[in-house]
C-alpha cells in the first residue's frame, strides 16, 4: 500500500494497524496524519511502547498516559481508582484518536488493560471506548521484553484485537535504502529465505574496512560493549573538555522520563575531534539540516561555547541547543534541552531503532533475540556502508510466528486497499456508526 492510499484509510476513521519494513515511511504517515487532525480540531493522543520511541513522535508512553505504569495487571477495584484521577479525566474526555507507535513492543496483555481503561473513561462498551486507534510498528523489530517465566505476546494475541475491526496498511515504498543489494538482503530476512548466495553477499561485509574519511558508528548488542568504545575513544583526544548539562522543566515525573529516554545524554561531554551523532531531526524552511542518525566531526566552538560540526558530506553546522517535550493538546506538559548529540563511535542496536545511517559497523556476533539482526541490518541506506565485524546464526533469525502472521497482513492490506471508503466520517465515530 503507499503512503497516500494509508492517509486515505487513516482519515476516514477506521482503526488502523501502520506496518511495514523498516525505512517505509511509518514514522513519517503518523506525524503527517498527527498533523492533519490537530488541523481540523480533533483531540488526538501521541503515545508509544518505549520512551525512546515516544521522544522521536513528541509523544509519552502509552503506559504513562493510560495511568497503567508498570503493573500487568488491573483490578476492578484499581480501574475504579484510576477514574477518579482528574487529570485522566480530563484527557480523555477531550481524546477522539489515540496513536501507540512501536507497536511490536507492547504486550498483549497490556493492550487489553489499556482498552479497559479506555471504556471506563469514555463510558463506551466499544473497543477503546469508541475512539479511534492507530497502531504503527513492524513486528519483524524488537518485540516485547518478557519477564521472569512469562511468554510475551504480540499485541494481535490481545482478546480485544479480533472486535478492533483493524484495517491493516502494509507500507511496501523503501525510503532508506537506496540499494538494491542491501534491500534484496533485507527482504529475504523478512521472507526467512536467506540462501547461501544472499548470506554470502552479507558475510562479503564481513572485516570490510571503512575508506579513507568514512568514521561508521558501531552498532554492538550490549550497552557495556557500547559505553567502554566511547569512553575509551574520547579519552584518546588530547583536547580541552566541554561539558553541556541537560536542563528540564514542568511536571517531574515527566521530565524524568524524558531524561531517561532521550538519546541526548544527561550530560555531554564534547572535545575537538570527537566523533558525534544527531539525534533529533531539524528542517528549515523544508529542507532537512540533519535527521536522527547524521554523523559528522566536532572541529571547534564558537564564542558561546556551542559546537561546530563538519558533516561526512562536508557542510559545517554549528550546534544549538533543542528541546524534547510531552505534549498535551497545545499544553507542554514536560521539556528538557540538550545539544541535539551523542558520542557516536558506538550505539547499541536497540537504541539505533529508528535510525537512519549511511555508514555503520556492525557486531552481531553476540544476537540473542529475534529480530536483533534485522533492526540493526535495516538502519542502513545501503550495502557498502556497512562493516561487518562479526555475525552468529541468531542474527538472522526472525520470530517464526511473525513470519507467518506477516502474510496474513500482506493479504488484509491489499484488501483494505481494494475497499477504500471514500467518505470521510470523523475519526472516533466510525466504529459508532457500523
Amino acid at each position: 500500500m503507499t503512503q497516500k492510499e494509508a492517509l486515505n484509510i487513516l482519515e476516514v476513521g477506521h482503526n488502523v494497524l501502520l506496518t511495514g519494513p523498516a525505512g517505509s515511511g511509518k514514522t513519517f504517515l503518523l506525524n503527517k496524519y498527527i498533523a492533519y487532525l490537530k488541523k481540523k480540531g480533533v483531540g488526538v493522543a501521541v503515545t508509544a511502547s518505549t520512551g525512546i520511541a515516544a521522544t522521536h513522535i513528541g509523544g509519552r508512553t502509552i503506559h504513562s498516559w493510560a495511568g497503567i505504569g508498570i503493573k500487568d495487571h488491573l483490578s476492578a477495584r484499581e480501574l475504579q481508582g484510576l477514574k477518579k484521577k482528574s487529570y485522566l479525566k480530563q484527557q480523555f474526555a477531550k481524546t477522539e484518536v489515540l496513536i501507540i507507535d512501536e507497536i511490536s513492543m507492547l504486550h498483549a496483555h497490556r493492550l487489553d488493560m489499556i482498552d479497559d481503561v479506555c471504556q471506563i473513561f469514555k463510558n463506551n462498551s466499544l473497543p477503546f471506548g469508541g475512539m479511534q486507534i492507530v497502531m504503527s510498528g513492524d513486528f519483524f523489530q524488537l518485540p516485547p521484553i518478557s519477564r521472569g517465566q512469562d511468554e510475551a505476546e504480540f499485541v494481535y494475541k490481545a482478546n480485544v484485537w479480533p472486535e478492533m475491526d483493524v484495517r491493516i496498511c502494509y507500507l511496501d515504498e523503501q525510503h532508506r535504502q537506496n540499494d538494491q543489494k542491501m534491500t534484496n538482503i533485507l527482504t529475504r530476512l523478512r521472507q526467512n529465505k536467506m540462501e547461501a548466495d544472499t548470506v554470502a553477499l552479507l558475510e562479503s561485509r564481513l572485516n570490510a574496512k571503512p575508506e579513507k574519511g568514512i568514521k561508521p558508528v558501531r552498532l554492538y548488542t550490549h550497552n557495556a560493549d557500547v559505553d567502554a568504545i566511547n569512553q575509551a575513544e574520547l579519552n584518546k583526544i588530547k583536547a580541552e573538555e566541554r561539558n553541556y548539562r541537560m536542563t528540564g522543566s514542568g511536571e517531574k515525573k515527566l521530565v524524568e522520563t524524558l531524561k531517561k529516554n532521550c538519546l541526548a545524554p544527561e550530560n555531554l561531554i564534547l572535545k575537538e575531534g570527537a566523533l558525534v551523532m544527531f539525534v533529533k531531526n531539524k528542517f528549515q524552511d523544508d529542507k532537512v539540516v540533519y535527521v536522527n542518525g547524521t554523523m559528522g566531526t566536532v572541529i571547534g566552538f564558537d564564542d558561546d561555547k556551542f559546537p561546530w560540526v563538519r558533516l561526512f558530506s562536508g557542510e559545517e553546522i554549528l550546534v544549538m541547543p533543542d528541546s524534547w517535550t510531552i505534549d498535551d493538546e497545545h499544553k507542554i506538559l514536560a521539556k528538557i534541552n540538550q545539544i541535539p548529540l551523542r558520542l557516536a563511535w558506538a550505539i547499541t542496536v536497540h537504541k539505533s531503532q529508528g535510525m537512519t545511517l549511511e555508514a555503520a559497523e556492525i557486531d552481531l556476533s553476540k544476537s540473542f533475540g529475534y529480530g536483533m539482526g534485522y533492526v540493526a541490518l535495516s538502519r542502513l541506506t545501503s550495502l557498502s556502508g556497512l562493516y561487518l565485524s562479526g555475525i552468529n546464526e541468531m542474527a538472522y533469525k526472525l520470530d517464526p510466528q511473525v513470519a507467518a502472521y506477516d502474510q496474513e497482513l500482506l493479504a488484509m492490506s491489499i484488501e483494505a486497499a481494494k475497499n477504500r471508503p471514500q467518505m470521510y466520517q470523523k475519526p472516533g465515530q466510525l466504529s459508532a456508526l457500523i
